[in-house]
């Protein structure tokens, strides 16, 4: 029985089989998905399909394109050029989807290994007791009746740093920003949403958020969403597992015993010799 976390999908469905057959994944262990299921690539059906298929077995967290698929859905926002979405709109089961989809969380942690997941990572002025319950705050909104009013709401770069008595949709709307959104952040938390390439093009004042000091640094984070460090943090307990697979790359899956590391890589690329596997120490 293992679990293994795995980076951004994004209808990458082709090799996450491929992934999955690789590291022998069986009916008794657990995948651990760090967001962005859908989008950009071409079987976001077939993702949601099979990973919906694996009930309790599949411990999934919301990214910024979950929550972009969920706001098209519900009208609150027009399709993008760039999205591939239309066979998952269009599927018979997509209302039975969509359903399953609003259900899945922000932020999860399993205090026996001690591992938090968020699709951007861990806000460094939050601590872990305040990140799970602030997403509770926002999962709460998606799964309930008010969810159309969260995805009208949804978007905007304002407000961009978290500050005591915020409320209502500028609160929610921060919330998502850090747990979805975040790179770059200043000492004070505050977010820089332009800036999206490697660590060497953090804007002045602003580091990643993974090396500002951090309230919960003892606490081992998994996180997705940018492709750009090509799974390197150079910072202990901080594990980047999104090595941009919808771009030609590959997916990466981690098994969280043992911190070993396995890649697919895309359909179409050449492949390195050897197995496809990464020594854990190359992601520290």
């Amino acid at each position: 029985m293992a679990t293994y976390a795995v980076g951004d999908i994004q209808g990458c469905f082709d090799e996450l089989m491929q992934l999955l057959d690789m590291i022998q994944f069986s009916d008794e262990d657990t995948l651990w998905v760090a967001g962005d299921l859908v989008n950009r690539g071409p079987k976001s059906l077939e993702t949601l399909r099979f990973l919906k298929s694996l009930g309790e077995r599949a411990v999934i967290v919301l990214g910024n394109h979950d929550l972009h698929l969920l706001a098209v859905y519900y009208g609150s926002v027009e399709r993008k050029r760039s999205d591939t979405l239309d066979q998952l709109l269009a599927a018979p089961d997509a209302p039975e989807l969509m359903e399953w989809l609003r259900q899945q969380k922000l932020a999860v942690y399993d205090a026996q290994q001690n591992y938090f997941m968020s699709h951007a990572g861990l806000p460094p002025n939050w601590s872990l007791k305040q990140a799970l319950k602030r997403a509770r705050e926002v999962e709460e909104m998606i799964s309930s009746h008010l969810a159309q009013h969260f995805f009208d709401n949804m978007y905007g770069n304002l407000p961009d740093c978290w500050e005591k008595g915020l409320m209502g949709w500028d609160r929610l709307r921060l919330i998502t920003n850090y747990l979805t959104r975040m790179r770059f952040c200043d000492t004070n938390g505050r977010l820089d949403f332009k800036a999206k390439g490697s660590l060497d093009s953090q804007p002045n004042d602003h580091l990643p958020w993974f090396k500002q000091p951090r309230k919960s640094r003892k606490v081992q984070v998994l996180f997705g969403h940018w492709a750009a460090l090509e799974g390197q943090t150079d910072t202990d307990n901080v594990f980047a597992l999104d090595t941009g697979c919808v771009w030609g790359n590959a997916l990466t899956a981690m098994r969280l015993e043992d911190q070993q590391l396995f890649s697919c890589y895309c359909s179409g690329v050449p492949q390195p010799d050897g197995p496809h596997q990464l020594i854990a120490s190359a992601f520290a």
